[in-house]
């Protein structure tokens, strides 16, 4: 059975100048990425037998983008190229004041439509996981999206949800970006959150809160993560703080994506009836897994070059 991937494929042009602004700054590096990207190339860097969705340019910026995820064996199968769209761009450049400088060039990648996403096989897929980041900006991809939950829920896939929250993508549609949220987090079976989005989507000032919202008007399995102090868990009504790994790091990007795909990963091949059965330990076992790939991300400078040393040995 197979994994899919859904969601943005783009390319981050970092400004490499420290503390310019892009107006300022004159040397960038090119990196792809795109939350549901990464952690498709997450997955299939472990082994697993993944899909990715999306649409890009046809330019060769898109053409990277599918050669990448062919490197690290991902099915390209569904990456359209787009003939009258060039491929999403995001450009950023950390200032001085430790504020970010951002541009999104938005292309390609919100024009992927209902049709060609409802054009997918999912008789041998297991798992639809879902990263937001661009999918609730207005566009085709955003119609796409809730259609294949839809989909999803009719043929009873199990059903993972980031929401990958960007203030610069949404700053003056916060609550559009809370509302859309909810529609995925009261449908789908697992979902991982960063603390600052526990608090933003449950209208709360402490994790303790949010969790505790979480647990009420939610039946999902889900982690908020919390950096170096480890990952809260919410399972069955109650939550546990499960232990960081230690280690010095080197970059974080890409830490919650490989967290994600690690525990996608060890949860493919399971029915949705299995999986709703597995038990706290099996669970904690799962979780601490996924650490240890987010872990292992951190000790390398950029996403995909840290998914280049991810491999399932890791979890030992």
């Amino acid at each position: 059975m197979k994994i899919l991937c859904i969601g943005e494929a783009l390319i981050d042009m970092i400004c490499t100048d420290k503390g310019k602004s892009l107006s300022d700054g004159n040397n960038f590096l090119k990196k792809p990425g795109g939350a549901p990207t990464n952690v498709a190339a997450a997955i299939a860097a472990l082994g697993g037998e993944v899909e990715l969705a999306a649409k890009v340019g046809n330019d060769p910026f898109g053409k990277q983008l599918i050669k990448v995820m062919q490197e690290f064996g991902v099915s390209t199968k569904w990456m359209i190229q787009d003939d009258t769209h060039f491929t999403t761009f995001a450009f950023v450049s950390l200032m001085e004041d430790g504020e970010r400088d951002f541009v999104f060039n938005r292309g390609a990648d919100g024009e992927l439509t209902h049709d060609e996403v409802d054009a997918i096989h999912l008789d041998d897929v297991s798992i639809i996981h879902f990263g937001s980041a661009t999918g609730f900006l207005p566009g085709p991809l955003q119609a796409a999206y809730l259609g294949l939950l839809h989909k999803a829920l009719q043929k009873n896939i199990f059903i993972s949800f980031d929401p990958n929250y960007r203030h610069l993508l949404f700053r003056n549609n916060v609550q559009s970006f809370i509302d859309q949220s909810w529609k995925f987090l009261t449908a789908c079976h697992f979902f991982k959150l960063s603390d600052e989005e526990a608090m933003l989507l449950t209208g709360t000032n402490a994790v303790a809160d949010a969790a505790a919202v979480l647990l009420e008007k939610t039946s999902a399995v889900f982690t908020i993560t919390l950096g170096k102090e480890g990952t809260l868990f919410g399972f069955q009504g109650t939550t546990t703080i499960i232990p960081s790994i230690a280690i010095k790091p080197v970059d974080t990007t890409g830490a919650g994506d490989a967290f994600v795909g690690a525990v996608l990963y060890q949860l493919n091949n399971q029915s949705l009836d299995s999986i709703q059965h597995l038990t706290l330990a099996e669970w904690t076992g799962i979780i601490t897994n996924g650490n240890k790939a987010g872990a292992r991300t951190c000790e390398y400078m950029g996403a995909m070059e840290a998914f280049k040393h991810l491999n399932s040995q890791i979890f030992g």
